[in-house]
């Protein structure tokens, strides 16, 4: 082991400055001496591991805040609301207030950290909903203690309310005034017995309020968006195709599926279409799809937010995505959606775009 690491320095040393060829050397030696558990139980643990010391889950590069602001927030300021956490205060209160209970009981699947349950009971507490609780469900429990932490020192404990388990086995044990999943059913396996729990745990009524990501499993890109992406990836200066998060320089980009050893993405492209079997949107707002690439964590670090060239070259990636939408040759890989488990009348749809017009051709795959 000592001689692979030797010579793998020696590469370094022999190519003064190129950080790719550290990297990976590293990969190579860690791929020769690891053999991912791609079962169950290998997944979850890797699943905790990686988020156990994780204090900002959604720390995003400023280019993805230039793209969001510029694009994304006025389609939501449509309806009420400029961000996820308004998006989930602005539903839940709505829900309380449809159920007509003065203290209601909220749900949170996949809360990680709590730190978007601790922003929204801010704001239902602004809004003036004095007695309340989020139930904070997750697997991992150090990030259920910060959570904890974070609520008490905010002076919002009393509405915090932390459970560990895994929501892949997860029962509703009472009914609910309103549910909510940020960002976490695209960790999910068994989406089939999570949404069955969630329609059985809603209140008459109440509502399911979802910020998620819908594209393809692993967060990969289906064909036609990844020909856009190797398009638009011609265009970029060398230094920008290097991937911070795996540590290799893409000459092309590569369609890399990061569901292989853990759960992220392992169902993403489930998400809608199961959805869209068992609830009936009330709210439905599908966005981005190729622009993903150049706004998340691999890549997005690489632009400058206050340049000229970085800003056009996103918007005219932005326009690409919507232009593929309103034509049918794209559909989003994010959404945000409120649900209910009965009939609520006419759902109300950003740019006209429907839940079953944003389901890929490719339907659903199946978890084996």
């Amino acid at each position: 082991m000592g001689s692979l690491y030797a010579a793998a320095r020696d590469i370094k040393n022999a190519i003064p400055g190129v950080r790719e060829a550290w990297a990976f050397a590293r990969r190579l030696i860690w791929k020769a001496t690891h053999r991912p558990d791609t079962s169950y139980a290998g997944r979850i643990a890797a699943e905790t591991g990686i988020y156990r010391d994780v204090a900002d889950v959604h720390d995003l590069p400023p280019i993805f805040h230039y793209w969001s602001n510029r694009h994304l927030r006025p389609m939501l300021e449509t309806f009420g609301f400029s961000n996820p956490d308004q998006l989930f205060a602005k539903h839940l209160r709505e829900s309380a207030a449809r159920r007509g209970v003065a203290a209601p009981a909220f749900l949170s699947i996949g809360a990680g950290n709590c730190d978007t349950e601790i922003r929204v009971s801010r704001l239902l507490r602004d809004a003036g909903l004095a007695a309340f609780t989020i139930e904070c469900l997750d697997l991992n429990p150090a990030m259920l203690a910060r959570g904890r932490e974070m609520a008490e020192r905010e002076g919002v404990g009393a509405h915090i309310v932390t459970t560990e388990g895994d929501f892949n086995r997860w029962t509703a044990s009472r009914a609910y005034d309103g549910i909510m999943a940020n960002q976490s059913l695209h960790h999910v396996v068994n989406l089939e017995g999570l949404f069955a729990e969630v329609k059985r745990g809603l209140a008459p009524h109440a509502y399911f309020v979802v910020d998620d990501m819908i594209g393809r499993n692993g967060h990969m890109r289906w064909p036609e968006a990844l020909a856009a992406v190797r398009a638009f990836w011609r265009e970029l200066p060398n230094d920008y195709r290097y991937n911070r998060q795996l540590e290799r320089h893409e000459a092309e980009y590569r369609n890399w599926d990061c569901s292989s050893e853990s759960f992220e993405g392992v169902r993403a492209q489930d998400i809608l279409p199961l959805l869209v079997e068992r609830f009936h949107f009330h709210l439905f707002i599908g966005f981005a799809n190729v622009v993903d690439v150049f706004v998340d964590r691999a890549f997005g670090h690489h632009f400058d937010a206050d340049a000229e060239w970085d800003r056009d070259f996103i918007d005219r990636v932005h326009a690409f995505d919507e232009q593929g939408f309103a034509a049918g040759t794209l559909t989003p890989t994010h959404m945000m959606a409120v649900m209910t488990a009965e009939p609520n009348g006419e759902s109300v749809l950003a740019r006209g775009l429907s839940p079953a017009m944003s389901v890929h051709r490719s339907g659903i795959r199946r978890w084996r």
